[in-house]
């Protein structure tokens, strides 16, 4: 799609990956603290896209300024260090209106680009499937079709000819019209595969559904694949994967349906989240829900409650939730000095999971799924739930397979 140029494509003609600099703003709703988290979060996402960040920029403001986000000082600081540097891009930690992002180009010369384009273009990399792809592409034309005066000196004309356009109608209507008319037909496409999904799910039978959720790169696809002895893609960069994988798998010959769905994260554009509603639909109809939360992530806290606010946003914040806290091997590399004896390790492990568990309602476990430690304890906690949601949803039933 013109306009969405994917940072990391091979069809680039560049040896290096773009020279990216990061813009974040400390102002009333966002701390410093916080900012430095996000700004971490923005780095990770923008290697994830295949740029290299060379420097953070950030500034202290009431509010962000209307025309050029930063102040005049600062605008001319980044323009300065972009022109010395060699700077590709600079991307902004917060979303950007067609105004400002057109004024910043002119003046820092350079790719402007905001958070939401960032995850879309990550998003438009990974989807795979039919639906994953027109998903995209439908939230893609929504953030566009504001900035089409800015972003685009013409579309490529995939309707036209006589009767098309009026007399004098101008290029940028033309391409207004053109995008309104794709988002019309995206809507209907994927109107058309949530309804075969749906006849899908509704031949699966009785069985019971447990979708895995979590935060973005929290191990939910590892997991998978050790629940479910599947092949699951699963990699060390946010959003490996889009696309909801399902399989029937059979604990002591009781079996049930696992899911894993897209990872939720900050700031999630509004227009992704409303074309990506329909792949929660298996987070949605699910029975139980896993949560998976890397306890080694600084702010794992943060994430649990991102995860916690789209679940209510979804409509099933009151499901049966099993949580997992994955990487706690990571937690004891990062956090422990080598030198504890191992009893005051696994004094402090122990202080740490019992804190947990008081602060998590419902069940919980503690697990690595890199190293394959307290697998088994998960997998006792999830057939005794998985029995538990049989017992209520089809006490008829006299065989579990």
């Amino acid at each position: 799609m013109e306009g969405f140029v994917n940072l990391n494509s091979p069809n680039k003609q560049q040896a290096q990956p773009e020279k990216a600099v990061l813009v974040g703003l400390i102002y009333k709703e966002q701390t410093e603290e916080k900012l430095k988290e996000y700004l971490a979060e923005l780095e990770f996402l923008a290697q994830t896209a295949g740029a290299e960040v060379v420097k953070q920029f950030t500034q202290k403001l009431p509010h962000p300024e209307r025309s050029t986000f930063v102040g005049k000082g600062k605008l001319e600081e980044i323009a300065q260090y972009i022109a010395d540097k060699g700077i590709d891009m600079a991307i902004f930690d917060d979303d950007l209106s067609p105004r400002q992002q057109s004024i910043l180009e002119k003046e820092l010369k350079c790719k402007v680009i905001d958070r939401s384009y960032l995850i879309l273009d990550i998003f438009a990399s990974r989807a795979r499937t039919a639906q994953a792809k027109a998903q995209v592409e439908l939230a893609q034309l929504q953030y566009l079709l504001p900035r089409l005066r800015g972003l685009w000196t013409h579309l490529e004309r995939q309707r036209g000819g006589i009767g098309m356009r009026g007399p004098g109608e101008q290029e940028i209507e033309t391409d207004r019209r053109i995008v309104k008319d794709k988002i019309a037909a995206l809507k209907k496409q994927l109107e058309k595969i949530d309804t075969q999904n749906t006849e899908m799910r509704k031949r699966r039978g009785e069985l019971i559904r447990v979708a895995l959720i979590g935060y973005t790169n929290v191990g939910k696809s590892t997991i998978m694949n050790l629940l479910s002895k599947s092949e699951v893609f699963a990699e060390n960069k946010l959003f490996a994967t889009l696309d909801t994988t399902v399989r029937k798998v059979v604990f002591e010959n009781t079996a049930f349906l696992l899911s894993d769905t897209v990872g939720f994260i900050r700031k999630l554009p509004h227009g992704l989240i409303e074309s990506f509603k329909s792949t929660l639909d298996e987070a949605r109809e699910s029975d139980i829900l896993l949560h998976v939360v890397d306890i080694a992530h600084p702010q794992y806290e943060d994430h649990i409650a991102v995860v916690n606010s789209t679940l209510k946003e979804i409509g099933v914040a009151d499901k049966p939730v099993l949580t997992v806290y994955n990487k706690i091997d990571l937690y004891q590399h990062l956090y422990f000095d080598q030198f504890l004896p191992p009893d005051v390790q696994e004094q402090l492990l122990a202080e740490l999971q019992e804190a947990r568990r008081k602060a998590t309602p419902g069940n919980c476990v503690f697990i690595s799924a890199t190293q394959k430690q307290n697998i088994e304890e998960l997998r006792t906690l999830l057939l005794n739930t998985v029995k538990q949601q049989y017992q209520v949803r089809y006490p008829y039933q006299t065989e579990l397979y």
